[in-house]
């Protein structure tokens, strides 16, 4: 299993955890966000830990070929002077460094591939935060825009249920008033009658019953007179 295919199941893991634990969508992908960058990091730091190995390897193995160089010279410089001993200890000894460059080689040749792996997955990293970054901010959009639109349904909800509660207040109110307004008017009409007595009223009961005659009468005479005033202009 590769490095990246590792860190992104870490990552994934992290994300599906944070989802079930915290509440708020856009708190969630803040902190996805950050764990995704985090684990870019950790593969930056380890492929510029790779890097180093590599390239002082690359030190090695040139110091080596330059160790395998001179002991060539040596033994020639042995040779000349007649000293084939020094030549043979001298070969002996680039033979040692030319194992040793060997196995630098091979190692090089390892860290080359794993370094190449490791820029392929933090490329591949790289765009999987940006495309989830990308998303994020859409996804939080809509989430607060429907939030919004939650929290002002929720608001005319509680609107309209006050206007409901007033126009039951009103109604009654209205009915009351109504009713208030037909028991003055019978009131009124009792009054009128003297069913009532009204308080404010000093009379006595012969002095109301005269003015009741004397209204009546009244009454009787501006009858009269329309009466005799039709008469009048028919004739």
């Amino acid at each position: 299993m590769g490095l990246f295919k590792r860190a992104s199941e870490i990552v994934e893991s992290q994300v599906n955890k944070l989802l079930d634990k915290l509440e708020d969508p856009n708190a969630t992908l803040d902190l996805s966000y950050e764990k995704m960058v985090s684990g870019l990091q950790q593969v930056k730091r380890h492929l510029a830990d790779v890097v180093t190995e590599q390239k002082a390897l690359e030190n090695q193995i040139r110091s080596t070929e330059k160790e395998i160089a001179d002991r060539e010279e040596e033994a020639r410089a042995a040779l000349k002077v007649g000293r084939e001993d020094l030549a043979k200890k001298a070969l002996e000894l680039k033979q040692s460094a030319m194992a040793k460059l060997a196995t630098l080689q091979d190692s090089l040749t390892k860290i080359e591939t794993q370094v190449n792996r490791l820029k392929e997955a933090e490329q591949k990293f790289q765009e999987r935060i940006s495309n989830f970054k990308t998303e994020k901010e859409v996804t939080k959009a809509t989430y607060t825009a429907a939030q919004a639109e939650v929290r002002m349904g929720e608001s005319l909800s509680g609107i309209s249920k006050e206007l409901g509660n007033v126009g039951d207040t009103l109604r009654r109110a209205n009915d009351k008033t109504e009713r208030m307004v037909a028991r003055a008017e019978a009131m009124q009409s009792l009054a009128d009658e003297g069913i009532l007595d009204d308080p404010l009223d000093n009379r006595d009961a012969v002095q109301k019953e005269l003015d009741k005659i004397r209204k009546d009468a009244s009454v009787s005479d501006e009858l009269e007179r329309l009466k005799a005033e039709m008469a009048e202009k028919k004739s």
